[in-house]
C-alpha cells in the first residue's frame, strides 16, 4: 500500500544540482518511486545516470550554471520537449562561501544569492507557468537549517536559505488554488564527497589538524559498522511549530496526502509548508517537540 500511495508513476521530474551529494539522491529515489528525471548541473552526470536508468525511468541531462536565470526557460522547455511533462521541480542547487560577516565581500554574496536564491525562484516561475497550464504540480525548494538558526561566517548562505523558506511559504500561498504545491525541506548537514575532499584540504594547511591516519575523512563509524557506513543520529521532522514528525519528500510529492493519525502522520497545510529537521533539545524523548 506504501509503494502505492507515493507512487510517481508517469509523473516528471526536475532536480537542479542532480550531479552528487543530495541532488543525486533525490533524483534517484524519485525514479524510484516511478518517476521520469531531468536532471540539472554543471558538470557531468553519468553516475547520477546509471543509477536512475537502473530503475527503468527516462533520464534526460540538462547541463546548465545557474549563476544567472539565463538557462531557466531553457531547463523547462528541454524537460518539456524531452519527457513530455513537468510534473515536479526540486529547487536543490546551491553553493555557499564563507567568510566573517565583517570582512564578507559583494561578489561572495551576490554569487551565493544568485545561485541559491534567484535562480531557484525563476526556474520555480517557469515552471509554474507550465504547472497551472496542465492543471497543477508541484515545487520543493531545499532550504537548511541556518534558515533558522543563522549559523556563523555564512552571510550569504543563510540569507539566501532565510529566503527560500520564506518564497516557499509566498508560493504556497499564491499558487495553491491553482493547483501548485510548494515545500521545503531543511536538512542539517550531511557529509559527502564535498564535505570529504574540503577536510582533507584542511588538514593539509597549517592550523587544521590532519585526518586520523587509517581513519576515513567522513561519516562515524561505530560498532559492527564497516568503513565509512554513516552512523545516523535519530532525527525529529517538523513542519512548522507543533506538527507531527514523519513527514517525507514523498509526501511532498505525491497526490495523496498521508491519512491522519497513520503513523503519527498529517495532511500538509493547504498548498504546502516549510517542512524542517530538527533533533530535540530536551532529554526526555516523550516530552513535546523543540521548540515548545
Amino acid at each position: 500500500m506504501g509503494a502505492d500511495l507515493f507512487s510517481l508513476a508517469g509523473k516528471v521530474a526536475v532536480v537542479t544540482g542532480a550531479n552528487t551529494g543530495l541532488g543525486q539522491a533525490i533524483a534517484v529515489a524519485l525514479a524510484q518511486a516511478g518517476a521520469d528525471v531531468a536532471c540539472v548541473g554543471r558538470s557531468a552526470m553519468d553516475e547520477t545516470e546509471a543509477a536512475v536508468t537502473a530503475t527503468g525511468r527516462r533520464f534526460l541531462a540538462i547541463s546548465a550554471d545557474l549563476g544567472s536565470i539565463e538557462p531557466v526557460q531553457r531547463i523547462v522547455d528541454e524537460t518539456v520537449a524531452g519527457l513530455g511533462s513537468l510534473d515536479i521541480l526540486v529547487n536543490n542547487a546551491g553553493i555557499i562561501r564563507r567568510a566573517d560577516a565583517l570582512d564578507f565581500t559583494e561578489e561572495d554574496w551576490d554569487a551565493v544569492i544568485d545561485v541559491n536564491l534567484k535562480s531557484a525562484f525563476f526556474l520555480s516561475q517557469a515552471a509554474a507557468k507550465v504547472m497551472v497550464a496542465r492543471g497543477g504540480g508541484k515545487i520543493i525548494n531545499i532550504a537548511s537549517m541556518l534558515s533558522f538558526q543563522g549559523g556563523i561566517r555564512v552571510a550569504s548562505y543563510t540569507a539566501s536559505k532565510s529566503g527560500i523558506a520564506g518564497l516557499t511559504k509566498l508560493m504556497a500561498n499564491e499558487w495553491a488554488a491553482k493547483g501548485i504545491n510548494a515545500n521545503a525541506i531543511a536538512p542539517r548537514i550531511f557529509r559527502h564527497q564535498q564535505h570529504r575532499s574540503a577536510a582533507r584540504r584542511r588538514g593539509s594547511q597549517p592550523g587544521h589538524p590532519r585526518p586520523h591516519p587509517g581513519r576515513p575523512v567522513g561519516p562515524a563509524r561505530g560498532p559492527g559498522r564497516g568503513g565509512g557506513v554513516p552512523r545516523l543520529r535519530r532525527r525529529r521532522l517538523h513542519a512548522r511549530r507543533g506538527d507531527p514528525r514523519g513527514r517525507r519528500l514523498a509526501g511532498a510529492v505525491s497526490d495523496h496526502p498521508s491519512p491522519s493519525g497513520e503513523g503519527g502522520r498529517r495532511e500538509a497545510p493547504p498548498g504546502g509548508g516549510v517542512w524542517a529537521k530538527r533533533r530535540s533539545m530536551r532529554p526526555n524523548p516523550t516530552s513535546p517537540p523543540w521548540p515548545p
